[in-house]
């Protein structure tokens, strides 16, 4: 049994799991890892439940710079258990909608995290394992990896994470996968968005990882989660007044803030901010 702490002492977050791994190293990278290989790292109720707790628990711990997430094992995850999926017939319409929900909340926890987020993937990556990647901000894949929106195979169909995947593939390539449930390369993934680098087999997935948290632990942290919420208010398209002043109203409270002062003074000094280690 795995106790989920962290290094910065925050005592809320104490979960005990042997399904999913957690912890922040010292220098705020946290790391979130499906750890049930045997099931391909499948999830149900319970691999949710602990997912939520952990991303609901950490959004509150200033000290997590980056958040990312992978799993143990060959395979990414093959998405929801179906074993659990078989035995949810046995619940009431009120109670399955109750547990669908949970998967949409943890699906919208990922999404809107405050820092920012980091999948890797390798093997397979099935159904609600889609919606997971797409939720993140950067997604790195392995050159072998196979990605599918299964569901509709099995009499169900991608409801929870069609947000996601369509916002990600764009609808108008969604329609073909979520019918079709065709296999996805990971080249394919590449061009239709869902992954943003490919990794051939002959290489460490941490080289790359490391590339991205290096350029991530460079910048601003109150910055980041500001340019992420940015992202979220300018996805639909709309540019209107509100969103005008909205916009305004940010970059006007960063140009003030200690960070924004202290991000431009280093740069007019030629130093280093003092959000950054001598390793970076």
């Amino acid at each position: 049994m795995n106790r989920i702490t962290t290094e910065h002492g925050n005592s809320n977050l104490n979960i005990e799991s042997k399904d999913v791994l957690f912890n922040i190293d010292s220098r705020g990278i946290a790391t979130i890892t499906l750890n049930r290989p045997d099931k391909k790292n499948a999830f149900d109720s319970r691999c949710i439940a602990i997912l939520l707790n952990i991303l609901q628990l950490s959004r509150a711990d200033s000290k997590i710079r980056v958040m990312v997430l992978r799993a143990n094992g060959s395979h990414f995850s093959a998405g929801a258990d179906l074993n659990w999926m078989q035995s949810l017939a046995d619940y009431s319409m009120e109670e399955n909608i109750k547990d669908a929900e949970k998967l949409a909340e943890l699906l919208h926890q990922l999404d809107t995290f405050p820092v920012p987020t980091i999948a890797v993937v390798q093997g397979a990556a099935f159904g609600g394992a889609l919606g997971l990647i797409c939720c993140c901000d950067i997604a790195i894949a392995s050159q072998d990896c196979q990605f599918c929106l299964s569901e509709v195979k099995l009499g169900l169909a991608p409801a929870t994470i069609s947000p996601y995947v369509c916002r990600a593939m764009g609808p108008r390539q969604a329609r073909r996968y979520m019918l079709t449930a065709e296999l996805i390369s990971a080249e394919l993934a590449k061009e239709l968005n869902l992954i943003h680098t490919m990794v051939p087999t002959t290489q460490s997935f941490d080289e790359h990882l490391q590339h991205f948290i290096r350029h991530l632990a460079k910048n601003s942290p109150n910055a980041v989660r500001e340019a992420k919420v940015l992202c979220h208010m300018c996805e639909s398209g709309t540019i209107d007044s509100s969103l005008r002043k909205k916009t305004s109203q940010i970059i006007a409270k960063l140009r003030v803030s200690p960070e924004g002062q202290e991000g431009l003074n280093a740069f007019l000094e030629k130093r280093k901010p003092n959000w950054m280690t001598e390793h970076d």
